[in-house]
């Protein structure tokens, strides 16, 4: 059952739309719906509130997150009130086929085989490797890391990464040891994705910096909606773009995850 709260979470191969029994093929929409949306005064959009902090709900039971404030206020600036639904994830990209709700703003992951069924606005944000060191270090370029040692979690891409670069480096089961490891500087650096060391440094808990890595491999979460609807893709891009202009994006990113996902 759907409800108009919150959660979310990535994941999803799309061919497993035809896998969960939801019987219907992909379909375009015969007209562009943004008229409609408009009329309505309200933009329904869903996600599974399992993802925090992108989406989750909190303790006093409301939906909150990176993705309900991105949403609320993409459809602020389209003149439009906004309605959250949540919803299973497995079964979020047939909701939308069904037309339960007008797009996802769930952390979905752009994938060729999703674009085959539905399309995307965005990006509207990345996540990406990311190397970090404890603020005030003078490591301060990923050139400096063959002299350092770096820590990884075992098993990772990042240390396949590490290990192709020559890198002197110590494994460990997860992100907690790794932190505490970086704090207690039995290593200089460590390898991750962005973001969860991101949330880590907002808690306040680890004074960190990370270092720009400029070859680093980015997958980006987009705004999954109906296809044949180009109209109401370009006023959420462009409502989206406004909001990355003005820094009401960067505002929302630093309240959620800690600084700028792009």
């Amino acid at each position: 059952m759907m409800k108009s709260m919150i959660l979310g979470r990535r994941g999803v191969l799309l061919g497993a739309v035809a896998l969960m029994g939801i019987g219907f093929a992909p379909m375009t929409a015969a007209a562009d719906e943004l008229a409609d949306i408009k009329e309505r005064g309200v933009l329904r959009i869903a996600m599974s509130g399992q993802y925090p902090p992108f989406n989750f709900v909190n303790e006093q039971n409301e939906v909150v997150g990176f993705d309900p404030a991105i949403g609320t206020e993409l459809a602020s600036r389209m003149g439009l009130e906004v309605e959250i639904i949540t919803t299973a994830w497995d079964g979020i990209i047939g909701g939308l086929l069904a037309n339960k709700y007008d797009a996802v703003v769930g952390s979905m992951s752009i994938t060729e085989e999703r674009d085959k069924v539905i399309d995307f606005v965005g990006p509207y944000y990345n996540t990406k490797r990311a190397v970090f060191t404890k603020s005030g270090s003078d490591i301060t370029s990923i050139a400096q890391l063959d002299d350092a040692k770096v820590g990884v979690t075992l098993g990772e891409t990042h240390e396949e990464w590490a290990r192709a670069q020559g890198y002197r480096i110590n494994t460990y089961k997860g992100l907690p040891e790794l932190l505490l490891e970086l704090d207690s500087g039995r290593v200089d650096a460590i390898v991750n994705d962005s973001i969860p060391v991101m949330v880590a440094m907002k808690s306040g808990q680890y004074d960190l910096a990370m270092i720009d890595d400029p070859e680093a491999e980015q997958i980006g979460a987009g705004i999954a909606i109906r296809e044949g609807n180009p109209e109401l893709a370009a006023a959420m891009q462009e409502a989206l773009d406004a909001m990355m202009d003005d820094g009401t994006y960067l505002e929302i990113a630093e309240e959620w995850v800690g600084g700028d996902i792009r």
